[in-house]
Order: C-alpha cells, then sequence, then structure tokens
C-alpha cells in the first residue's frame, strides 16, 4: 500500500475533489484539473500570504487526492478502507430491535421496521445468515466463551434519516418460512 494512505483515508478524497465514488476515472480527472487550475500556486501571484497559504494547502490536498483515485489498484485500495472504516463507525444507534419483532416480508425475503421518521430499516433474511455464519465461524476459535442463547446482531441505517437501529437474533434461530 502506498505512503499516505492511511492519512486518506481519514479525510474523503472523494469530497476533496467535489466529486462520488461513482464517478468514472474521467469524470474524476476533469474535477481534480478544474481543481489543480484554479487553486494551482503559479496563479497566486500577488495574493496575500494567508490567502496564498489556503490555496497552496488544498492544491496539495487535491493533487494528493487525484494520485490516489486517478490510479485504479490505489484507487480500488483506499475504497476498500473507506467501507471497512464506515462499517466500523459508531453509529448513533437509536435503540435496539429484535428481529422477531420486525415484519417480514415473504416475497421480498426481507424483514423491515418502520422508523419514527417514516422511513423504514430492513435487512435482508441472506444478510442475516451471512452475519451469522460469519460469526459462528469467528466464534468457533473462541468456543469456550460461547454461552447458551447468545444473541447476533448489526446496525441498520434508516433509508430515509439518520438514524440507526441495532438488529438482535439468536445465534441458533429458525428461518422464517
Amino acid at each position: 500500500m502506498r505512503a499516505g494512505m492511511c492519512e486518506a483515508v481519514k479525510m474523503d478524497l472523494y469530497a476533496v475533489l467535489g466529486a462520488s465514488p461513482s464517478y468514472s476515472v474521467q469524470q474524476l480527472r476533469h474535477r481534480y484539473q478544474q481543481l489543480a487550475l484554479q487553486y494551482h500556486p503559479d496563479r497566486l501571484r500577488g495574493e496575500c500570504s494567508s490567502e496564498a497559504e489556503t490555496c497552496v494547502t488544498k492544491f496539495l490536498e487535491v493533487d494528493a487526492a487525484w494520485r490516489i483515485l486517478g490510479d485504479q489498484e490505489a484507487r480500488r485500495q483506499y475504497d476498500l478502507q473507506r467501507r471497512a472504516q464506515e462499517l466500523k463507525q459508531d453509529w448513533p444507534v437509536d435503540s435496539t430491535v429484535y428481529l422477531e419483532d420486525m415484519t417480514w416480508d415473504q416475497g421480498e425475503r426481507v424483514h423491515t421496521h418502520c422508523c419514527r421518521c417514516g422511513g423504514g430499516f430492513s435487512i435482508s433474511e441472506e444478510e442475516v445468515e451471512e452475519e451469522t455464519q460469519r460469526m459462528e465461524d469467528e466464534g468457533e476459535e473462541e468456543e469456550e466463551e460461547r454461552v447458551e442463547g447468545q444473541n447476533r446482531g448489526v446496525v441498520v441505517c434508516c433509508d430515509t434519516c439518520s438514524l440507526s437501529v441495532y438488529v438482535t437474533w439468536p445465534l441458533h434461530r429458525k428461518t422464517p418460512t
């Protein structure tokens, strides 16, 4: 991994370029070129020192962002680290919701729960099974610590607002039919 990648994960490189993770390399290059021209030190002749310093700092951030996002492998690594960081983030959890208290939609194979904003929380049966399997795999190494009736869970964000809930279920549960 390149030096500076750890610092880059702390700063949203897409935001530095005023771009979205869905942008193509061409779109990112265009944003980089626009910002590089805007903040390039050569354009600052005669500017006051504090403004010039701000522009140089911005130019260096834009250049660093482009060096990572403009390189396919570095961008892939950055995106993976960014996603991992998002998953580790401590979300403000509004409440705990038990899977069995959620509404089961057989057709969609998804559990849903209404949010107080009018939106909703949803988790698919596939996500529940994957998380249960992952926790069981991790638990095999810590078998002696396992307790009968132990619960598993994940943080689920509302599809409309910024609230999230912790959805929990017993490790050994019956799959809905």
